[in-house]
């Protein structure tokens, strides 16, 4: 299964739980999903705060899961291949250096 492949499968599951109709709590918008990206990932983040080992591995996945689909998602809504704009960002960071 590739990106296409997720970003299609977190499209049927929000069509089956109607959160693109008008009318739900839960608007696909983009705003609305960079939000959401960002509260789950200080949801990882709530996972190292004061530990340097993860406690719960299987609650961390969740979370780590949970980032990867809102990201498909909010993707997905501004009409951005996912796949290949990172791709394109790795191929950038090939001629970058940090210091």
């Amino acid at each position: 299964m590739d990106i296409r492949d997720l970003t299609a499968e977190m499209d049927r599951l929000v069509a089956a739980k109607g959160w693109y109709a008008p009318e739900s709590p839960r608007q696909q918008t983009l705003r609305n999903l960079a939000i959401s990206l960002s509260v789950e990932a200080a949801e990882v983040l709530e996972h190292l705060q004061w530990e340097e080992t993860l406690s719960d591995p299987e609650a961390f996945t969740g979370e780590l899961a949970d980032v990867g689909l809102y990201l498909l998602q909010l993707a997905h809504i501004a009409g951005i291949d996912l796949e290949t704009a990172i791709l394109e960002k790795v191929r950038q960071n090939y001629g970058r250096t940090w210091e």
